[in-house]
């Protein structure tokens, strides 16, 4: 009797044990899982509009008046890149505004005060007539606002904050990241491609088909970065986890973008050239292989800049450049330096 009670109680205190074991194994299978990072890759494309923390000043020209060739701003000091942020006091953020001020002094001289780096100075400017207009001109030429098409990266989907184009956006004419002030997001329409060649680059046209759908709050080296009030069309929500440092290797990929009306479409392509330590934005080699893509694009076009690159289902980083003398090789930069981007700025 006392045999079979003990056998009874032995099986009990096994019976628990197991449980426990069982419990703590689901428990930490599962916190493992919570702590791999899933995001929803992107490859729809977005517009963006994209205003400047002040006004840039993208060369300094002379003024014709009376005959004579005169440059009251660069005679004050004023150079390229200095970014203008105030005029006889009033702050400016639109090229408009800078005019308009200009000419409605009069002819008289006008404060005005830019950043140059991390130094702010004021400078002395006497507007003159110009012969062409009539207006009173400083021979600036000044730019306040950015626009352009881009790639989603990935969207958080705990946040609705998103990244994209794996560079940041810089000046035309001075190569610098124009520094944000604010900025929008739109949904945009693929409209046609470019095909790219050797020493040509190809191109995605587009157009912006709605109002706005988000906000930008960052223009990184390695990105931009803000946050949608509503997703872009044509996202799939599904989410897929995010590759850790040193898990993306050579071999095959996939490059998630949208050449055509039909959507985001998966292409293969080849990883290589991977550098491990870099912080650029240049860490690995995308080739692309898929004869579809191929065939559309000729290979990685402007526009295409942030599709995102899976690997063996794993989110491993996006497309940043192509190379110009081969439209099918391009640049990626990994997701660990985007995300780590994004921590910098929230």
């Amino acid at each position: 009797m006392r045999s079979n009670r003990y056998r009874i109680v032995m099986r009990a205190v096994l019976l628990i044990l197991c449980t426990a074991i069982l419990s703590f194994g689901i428990f930490a299978a599962e916190s493992g899982a919570s702590d791999v990072k899933m995001l929803i890759p992107g490859g729809v494309p977005f517009g963006v509009k994209l205003y400047s923390e002040g006004v840039l000043v993208v060369g300094v020209d002379s003024v014709m008046c009376g005959g004579e060739s005169i440059s009251p701003a660069g005679d004050a000091g004023i150079r390229e890149k200095d970014m203008i942020i105030s005029v006889n006091g009033q702050s400016v953020i639109e090229a408009a505004q800078v005019s308009e001020l200009v000419n409605a002094s009069g002819g008289e001289a006008v404060e005005v005060a830019v950043k140059r780096g991390e130094d702010e100075l004021v400078f002395s400017v006497t507007p003159v007539i110009s012969e062409e207009d009539g207006k009173y001109r400083t021979g600036l030429w000044i730019r306040d606002s950015t626009a352009g098409i881009g790639t989603v990266t990935y969207i958080d989907p705990k946040y609705g904050s998103f990244a994209g184009l794996g560079h940041g956006i810089c000046d035309v004419d001075t190569g610098e990241l124009v520094p944000l002030s604010r900025g929008s997001v739109v949904n945009v329409e693929i409209s046609g491609v470019v095909k790219g060649r050797s020493g040509t680059p190809g191109e995605l046209k587009g157009y912006f088909s709605s109002g706005k759908i988000g906000t930008l709050f960052g223009n990184r080296e390695c990105g931009v970065y803000g946050i949608f009030a509503q997703y872009p069309e044509g996202v799939n929500c599904k989410t897929v986890p995010v590759s850790l440092p040193g898990e993306i290797c050579d071999g095959e990929a996939e490059m998630l973008c949208t050449v055509d009306g039909g959507g985001v479409s998966p292409y293969k392509v080849e990883i290589s050239h991977i550098d491990h330590s870099g912080r650029s934005v240049k860490n690995f080699v995308v080739n692309v292989t898929d004869p579809a893509l191929l065939e559309k694009t000729g290979g990685i076009v402007q526009g295409m800049s942030g599709s995102p690159v899976i690997q063996d289902g794993k989110l491993v980083g996006a497309v940043t450049h192509v190379f110009v003398n081969d439209p099918t090789r391009g640049y990626g930069i990994f997701i660990e330096n985007m995300l780590a981007e994004a921590e910098k700025i929230k």
